[in-house]
C-alpha cells in the first residue's frame, strides 16, 4: 500500500458535456455517520430564505481524508501562485481583492 501512494497515477476521466458545465455552491454543509461523510453543497441568494441543496456527494472516510488533503495541496499551490485567500469582513462584506478588478 506504501508504495501505491508514492507513485503518481494517471487516470484518465470522461466527462459528460451536462456534468462539465458544473455547479455553483457558495456552502457546504458536512455531516457524518459511522461510515460516511455527507457533503450537501448548497447555494444562497440574495432575498430567497433557506439555502438550495444542488448536490450531495457520500464518501467514506478514507476518501473524505484523501480529499481533504487534496484540498489542502491545492489550496497551498493557489496561494504560492495567485496570493494569500482572505475571509470575508466581519460585516459581510468580500475584500476587494476577492472579487477582482473590473
Amino acid at each position: 500500500m506504501a508504495n501505491q501512494n508514492n507513485q503518481k497515477q494517471n487516470l484518465k476521466l470522461n466527462i459528460h458535456p451536462d456534468v462539465a458545465k458544473g455547479t455553483y455552491s457558495n456552502l457546504v454543509v458536512v455531516s457524518h455517520n459511522p461510515s460516511e461523510i455527507i457533503l450537501d453543497f448548497a447555494q444562497m441568494l440574495p432575498g430567497i430564505d433557506g439555502a438550495a441543496v444542488r448536490e450531495r456527494i457520500i464518501m467514506n472516510p478514507i476518501h473524505a481524508k484523501r480529499l481533504l488533503a487534496a484540498l489542502n495541496d491545492n489550496i497551498n499551490k493557489y496561494e504560492q501562485q495567485f496570493g494569500p485567500i482572505t475571509e470575508p469582513t466581519t460585516d459581510g462584506t468580500v475584500p476587494y481583492d476577492i472579487i477582482g478588478k473590473a
